[in-house]
């Protein structure tokens, strides 16, 4: 694999927390992928072929029930990586991962990515530390959607989305939104509203602007700090995290977001 300055496996954060010797061992055996919106990584009780270290791109872990409806326990970005079951016992799991922001990660061959898990001190160490913080993401967010408001569960995902969107730019459905939180359509449209309203975003044909962010982050409940500081705790070796440190204003990022009436978001 030639390493490029446009794409380098250093970009996903669990990746360059390895010391450089076992990185350029692991790299050999990397692929660079593009990931569109939507795609399917893995169903549920079906083994993934990979495992997908992010770099730009984020993917949703979704619960799906039997009758079609499904929610987001945890996202991942280039803090991560996808396909924790390829380097457990399990193999499978019972959830699936869809894409949700389109770009690029690189995917280890599963049975290449146990072996290495097995005979590689520091790359166990750090995907067994990440799968404690994915554990963390998984119980803050079943407790968030139990105990706290629409508005406060979309000010946590904006945030945690805006952290690991290099391009500072995301293209979703408000339906896809609302499937992720487990919501209705309309109650996005209502929380969306409030955040207008306060200041703190601003939305105009598909495009959402962050205005205040010190403000969104007033607004959200404890669920964000809480997952971004036992990240920044666990992973400590992996670069800063914007997550990681929360109460750091980044500049303010413009997500785009597509509906089907791209001159109306959330209507």
């Amino acid at each position: 694999m030639t390493l490029t300055a446009v794409h380098n496996p250093p970009q996903n954060h669990l990746l360059a927390a390895l010391p450089s010797a076992d990185l350029e061992v692991l790299a050999a055996h990397l692929e660079l992928a593009l990931l569109p919106l939507g795609e399917m990584l893995y169903e549920p009780g079906i083994a993934s072929h990979y495992g997908y270290f992010p770099t730009t791109a984020i993917v949703s872990l979704h619960q799906v029930m039997a009758s079609g409806a499904s929610a987001e326990f945890a996202s991942v970005g280039n803090e991560g990586m996808v396909g924790i079951a390829s380097f457990l016992s399990g193999g499978t799991s019972v959830h699936s991962a869809v894409v949700h922001t389109a770009g690029h990660a690189y995917r280890l061959e599963r049975s290449w990515l146990k072996q290495a898990f097995e005979r590689n001190g520091a790359l166990q160490s750090l995907l067994l530390q990440y799968t404690q913080a994915l554990l963390t993401q998984m119980a803050q967010t079943a407790a968030c959607y139990r105990h706290h408001s629409v508005e406060q569960q979309l000010c946590r995902w904006l945030l945690m989305t805006i952290d690991r969107a290099p391009a500072q730019e995301l293209v979703m459905t408000q339906e896809l939104v609302a499937s992720m939180l487990g919501v209705r359509r309309e109650s996005v449209t209502e929380a969306a509203g409030n955040l207008q309203q306060a200041g703190c975003i601003r939305y105009r044909r598909g495009h959402i602007s962050v205005l205040d962010r010190s403000a969104l982050e007033a607004r959200v409940c404890e669920c964000y700090a809480v997952v971004s500081k036992e990240t920044a705790r666990l992973l400590p070796d992996s670069p800063a995290h914007p997550a990681a440190s929360f109460g750091v204003r980044p500049p303010a990022p413009t997500l785009l977001m597509a509906t089907a009436q791209p001159q109306r978001i959330f209507r």
